[in-house]
């Protein structure tokens, strides 16, 4: 069965605009609320027959050309012993932030083992999906490090900038760890079947160009140089400004914020990459009309690019009525 999603992604003619849509599997669908009542995110994320429930949930409502595979980001650090918990309504929270050497220690190698429940997950969703490809995906070293070193979510990332700027030797051996525990975690879930990967740098637009050059990029690099075996996608939030550097990490697409027209992220990426995005996720609370609109607009404007999957500048929020996506799965699919 032909996947226009993963020929996309390899720039390859398509007979329609491929599309699917971050945190997809969740927090607006009432079929997810249900399954995860009472049940704590880490733990649904090791619970396999959860996760293959969750993960299936859109590609039924919605009839998307991709699913994405219900983990987060944190798991392989929990997986390996860092005292971590996700709390509701905060996000990720660690016990004991990384300040010094010391705290590198927990920072062990990940084996598959640790992550059992990624490869069942992954074996049973192959069978389940039927030929609509599996994203597997992990969160980056940038933003893994920003946790760990802050505690948790942060606005300014301001212990996490100081030991970049102040300890460059201890960043460096902290983003090495990181970066051979992220790959490792893709390696895993592209050997257990997934037939794509997403890297999530969510925070990485705190980062000046220079910066991320120095501080971040040779470690995203490594990443994807890592898994070149299947359709790499990089994404991260507020990253205008290095688009043209996440255009030279090794990813085979681009993901766009809503701040930057498709059009003009093509340019600053510049040729031989996809691009995904980028409807700005708040549009969907307005009326369709709005929707429709905006979407046909991102289309086109996708035209521009040598691959395009449409998706949302950034995650679906908790308040979206799920059938202004199943709407606009429908508009997608139609377009030409």
């Amino acid at each position: 069965m032909s996947s226009a999603f993963l020929a996309a992604c390899r720039r390859q003619p398509v007979d329609h605009t491929p599309v699917w849509f971050m945190r997809q599997a969740g927090r607006s669908l009432p079929e997810y609320l249900k399954v995860r009542e009472g049940v704590p995110m880490l733990q649904a994320c090791a619970t396999p027959e959860l996760v293959v429930e969750i993960t299936m949930q859109p590609v039924r409502r919605y009839g998307v050309d991709a699913a994405i595979f219900f983990s987060d980001i944190v798991v392989p650090l929990k997986a390996i012993g860092v005292d971590l918990d996700i709390k509701p309504g905060v996000g990720p929270v660690v016990a004991d932030p990384i300040r010094d050497a010391r705290g590198l220690e927990v920072l062990r190698d990940l084996e598959p083992d640790d992550v059992g429940y990624v490869t069942e997950s992954i074996r049973a969703l192959v069978g389940e999906l039927g030929g609509t490809p599996l994203i597997g995906f992990a969160g980056a070293p940038f933003t893994l490090a920003s946790y760990l070193i802050e505690g948790g979510p942060s606005k300014n990332h301001d212990h996490t900038k100081a030991m970049m700027y102040g300890e460059p030797r201890l960043w460096h051996a902290l983003m090495d760890r990181l970066t051979s525990i992220v790959a490792r975690h893709l390696r895993i879930q592209i050997d257990a079947g997934a037939e794509a990967i997403q890297l999530f740098d969510s925070w990485v637009g705190a980062v000046a160009p220079d910066d991320y050059r120095e501080f971040v990029m040779p470690y995203t690099r490594r990443i994807f140089e890592a898994v070149t075996d299947v359709p790499r996608i990089h994404f991260g939030v507020g990253t205008g400004e290095l688009l043209a550097l996440l255009g030279e990490v090794g990813a085979d697409v681009v993901g766009v914020d809503w701040r930057v027209p498709l059009d003009e992220a093509a340019r600053r990426v510049g040729p031989g990459k996809a691009l995904q995005g980028n409807l700005d996720p708040a549009i969907l609370l307005a009326p369709w009309e709005a929707v429709e609109r905006k979407a046909t607009d991102i289309l086109r404007r996708g035209g521009q690019a040598e691959g395009h999957v449409f998706n949302l500048g950034h995650g679906v929020l908790p308040s979206t009525d799920p059938d202004q996506l199943k709407r606009l799965t429908e508009l997608v699919h139609a377009f030409r």
